[in-house]
Parts: C-alpha cells; structure tokens; sequence
C-alpha cells in the first residue's frame, strides 16, 4: 500500500468558504471549482468558488441559499447546482440564479440538497437530514429526457459520494454513500425506467471513528478514492483507494494539519494528473482549529493516472 503525503494548493481567503468546502471540479478550459456549502454553522447561504491560473486567486460568488453541488455547464460561466431543494442554473457573469426544478425532498422537512453527479448528461444527487439522526432524505434523479424528477429513495440520512460505471451491455452501476451508515454500497440504476436495485456494500468502516464524504472512481473504474471525514484529533486527514471487487486498500493520501477531508477529485494540473482534495474547519473548536492550521485548505497529491476520467459538462435545459 501506497502512502502519498500531500500539499495545500489553495487557502480559501475567508473563515466563511474554508468552513464546509466540497465538490472540487474541473472544467475543459482547465478552470477548478468548488463549493462553499454553507459560510459557518448557523449560515443560511453558500457559494460557487473559481480557482485563477493563480491558485492564491479565487473568485467567490454566493449564492441564494446552500449549495449541495454545482458543476460547470456548456456555457462559460455558468453552473448546474443543486441549492437548498432546487436544481438550478447560476450564472457567475450576472449573478442571476434559475431554478428548474423545485419542492426537491417535499415529502418530509429539514433536508436540503447534497451531493451530486453527472450521468449521461442526466443528474443523480442525493439530500441530507439536517439534525444527521432521520432515515428520510431522499436519491434523485433529474432526467433529461423528459426533464422528470424521480425519487429514487427516500430513507438516507446525508447522502453523500457517488461514482457510476456503465458495463458492456450498457447497464448502469451507481456507487453511493450515505455517510452516517460509514458504508459505500453499489447498486443498478435503470435511468430509463426510473429505479435502482438493492445496495450492496462494497466497502465497509462500521469499526472506525470515520466517516465517508465525497468520492470518486478511479478512471478504469476499478477502484474508488473516497475522502475521510474524521471528527477526531489526527495529525492530518486521510483519503482512501479501495479496490472494487476485492474491497482492499491500495493507497492513502495525508492531508497534515487538516483533519476533516471532505471530497476528491482528479484533476490535470502542469501536464499531470494529480488528486486534489478538499477539506473542512466544520465543528472545530479554536484549540483545536489552533493545532490544525491547513484546516479549510485545498490539497494535492501525486497520482500514477495518466487519465482524470470522466469531468463532463452540463448541456443547459432549455428553461
């Protein structure tokens, strides 16, 4: 087993955006993204965060509620995301926000978009329960076909990393976590019919004082990274590679000085593919935010992957 330490890349400028940064991205122009899931503990609002050739440089735009995700569309500029319970578009330019579909999760209370993905140019996201104790957040999907919102299920608690991988006869596998469970399972997703099968566990932390976040396949959709949010006091954070079919742990990132690692992301930075990580300042005391000064930060490690995999764009519905 590999261990890889890694390196901050960027610090957030504001204690705001460093408190809950996740879903790092990359667009085709090379610009990376993230999310500010919410600016403090008791924040209402989030943002959009574009990194500058620079990567002391960001730009923050806020947004008009809690971001779960957001993902660069065809149009420069301009995101899909997932905000409070409304999918919706956002353009950078002007600020403007456009919901397309809403009443996301209204079959209970207390929920707000998580975590997301693009599959096919169609949108697979989860919800979280906002006090993490209720088993009724639901799994979506937004189709584009019909441009339908499914509920696929309706009992996670803070829905989490997802991956999918297509197999020959082009039936779809949806990797997913729901962190609470510290489980990541796999399942069919029929996109067509609208349903997934039963999860299966693929990788199982029940004994650890761990959390599973964001996650990511790697490009031959053999292993899965997944990013560690640990609530404790280690010296530094740590990502995972497990492999699929036998569950084994094949690499570790370290994060020092910054516990909580939120979300991976592959990225091609100076001609290469290396792994870039988000991580969190959420629920840390001054002390102990004192003894962990990279806490907020955005790191990156080596990788040995010549491919980020798959970083699609979001085709824009007509609205």
């Amino acid at each position: 087993m590999q261990v890889i330490e890694t390196t901050v890349l960027h610090r957030p400028n504001t204690p705001e955006v460093r408190f809950l940064p996740e879903g790092p991205y990359q667009a085709p122009d090379g610009q990376i993204s993230f999310v500010g899931i919410q600016h403090g503990a008791d924040a209402t609002v989030g943002s959009i965060n574009i990194l500058g050739e620079d990567p002391d440089s960001c730009q923050c735009h806020e947004l008009p509620g809690r971001p779960g995700f957001a993902f660069p569309t065809e149009t420069p500029g301009v995101f899909v995301a997932g905000v409070e319970r409304e999918l919706g578009l956002f353009d950078t330019r002007s600020g403007v926000w456009t919901p397309f579909a809403s009443d996301i999760d209204g079959h209970t209370q207390n929920t707000i978009i998580n975590d997301g993905l693009i599959v096919d140019d169609n949108l697979v996201f989860g919800c979280k329960e906002l006090t993490f104790t209720k088993n009724v957040a639901g799994l979506y999907l937004w189709r584009r076909s019909d441009r339908q919102l499914i509920r696929l299920r309706d009992d996670q608690i803070c829905s989490n990393g997802k991956g999918v991988t297509r197999s020959a006869d082009g039936t779809w596998t949806l990797y997913d976590i729901d962190s609470p469970s510290k489980q990541i399972t796999r399942c069919q997703l029929d996109i067509d019919n609208g349903t997934v099968g039963a999860p299966q566990v693929v990788v199982d932390l029940t004994s650890e004082e761990i959390f599973p976040d964001g996650m990511v396949l790697t490009p031959d959709g053999r292993s899965l990274i997944v990013a560690l949010y640990d609530p404790g006091d280690p010296a530094a954070g740590v990502a995972r590679q497990y492999d699929l079919t036998t569950g084994d742990l094949q690499c570790v990132w370290r994060c020092p000085g910054s516990p909580r690692v939120t979300c991976p992301q592959l990225i091609r930075r100076n001609g290469v593919v290396e792994l870039l990580l988000t991580t969190a300042v959420e629920h840390m005391p001054p002390g102990q935010l004192e003894r962990h000064p990279q806490a907020g930060c955005l790191f990156v490690g080596a990788t040995s992957f010549t491919s980020t995999g798959d970083l699609s764009v979001f085709s824009s519905p007509t609205l």
